[in-house]
């Protein structure tokens, strides 16, 4: 574990981050581990993000959803100015 310093942080910065602190119910320093963590975790597919969140469901199946042909662009070059 390593000890950082900040040096120089702008007065709203540290006024938001106070606030940000409080809301959370935590010490400055735990909302910024949070905030770091949040940040630096590895990235998560979102597939199984979604999966995971709906696991307590079930298994089902999503009905396929029926859609008409594409339609043709229209051509806007036939028409004069």
């Amino acid at each position: 574990m390593c000890n950082i310093t900040i040096h120089h942080l702008e007065p709203d910065l540290t006024q938001r981050l106070e606030e940000r602190a409080a809301q959370h119910g935590r010490t400055i320093e735990a909302e910024i581990k949070a905030i770091l963590q949040s940040v630096l975790a590895p990235k998560t597919n979102l597939v199984e993000a979604i999966e995971k969140h709906f696991a307590h469901l079930g298994d089902f199946d999503i009905p396929e959803i029926t859609r008409e042909p594409m339609g043709t662009a229209p051509n806007f070059e036939s028409i004069e100015a």
